[in-house]
């Protein structure tokens, strides 16, 4: 029997990268698995990959920026399968730049994405866990929330927000059975790109820096996801050893 047997997760951002080896893992532990993202494309790939679609993976387009969206999905997500368990705020946006030099559409793609977004799907998500008695959120954010590289002020920020909203959300959700935790992954190679899980891009000698895969983060994710109901793991910071991290500049 799986470590998620009978579990219901929703994954946005699922249809690529973090997110969709986040999905494969789960699945793989026995949960039925929603996977959302803005690509409808992308996601009916990814869910064809991954399991049977519409028996153990979902695919349903969606823009967790947008409010009717979100609570669109996580109503069929209930109605349909009856419950969420873990939600996993994986979606995110990238960009940045000197701050003298950033755009205010630029800050506003990224926090709104990177905040919006898993602020929408964690109230939706809390309403059916607290009906239902308990459930698991986890919030994917970056090393950056805690050692920021240069020029990367909209993602930082946002990593930082989101960590302030898994503590509140794990304050809020304690008495109805909720937990929440994050996730802070390293430099990942994303499918043919490099990232820091969406941090900016155009950094000099990044290319060359000490990477993870995709499915090494999963691994990690499944942990926090798979704990007895009584227990979290608040926190966890995973990236390679020898990618610089204190005293990084």
């Amino acid at each position: 029997m799986g470590r998620l047997e009978t579990k219901v997760g929703i994954v946005t951002g699922g249809g690529s990268g973090v997110g969709k080896a986040i999905a494969r893992s789960f699945v793989a532990e026995g949960a039925k698995v929603v996977i959302a993202g803005r690509n409808a494309k992308k996601l009916t790939e990814a869910a064809a990959e991954i399991g049977v679609v519409d028996s153990t993976v979902f695919p349903i387009p969606t823009d967790v920026t947008g409010e009717a969206q979100v609570n669109s999905l996580f109503e069929r997500v209930r109605e349909v399968l009856g419950r969420v368990d873990i939600l996993v705020n994986n979606a995110g946006a990238t960009d940045g730049g000197p701050l003298t030099e950033l755009s205010l559409e630029t800050w506003d793609k990224v926090i709104t994405t990177n905040l919006r977004g898993p602020f929408l799907c964690t109230r939706a998500a809390m309403w059916i866990m607290k009906a239902q008695g308990g459930g698991r959120i986890l919030n994917i954010g970056s090393i950056s929330a805690q050692r920021p590289r240069l020029n990367s002020a909209p993602y930082a920020t946002s990593k930082f927000g989101l960590w302030g909203l898994t503590i509140v959300t794990a304050l809020e959700g304690r008495e109805h059975g909720i937990s929440a935790c994050c996730l802070h992954p390293g430099n990942v190679r994303l499918e043919g790109s490099v990232e820091e899980a969406g941090t900016t891009t155009g950094i000099p000698g990044y290319a060359s820096e000490a990477m993870m895969k995709p499915e090494e983060i999963a691994e990690v994710a499944t942990v926090m996801a798979s704990l007895p109901p009584h227990m979290n793991m608040l926190e966890a910071i995973v990236l390679p050893v020898k990618q610089a991290y204190l005293g990084r500049g």
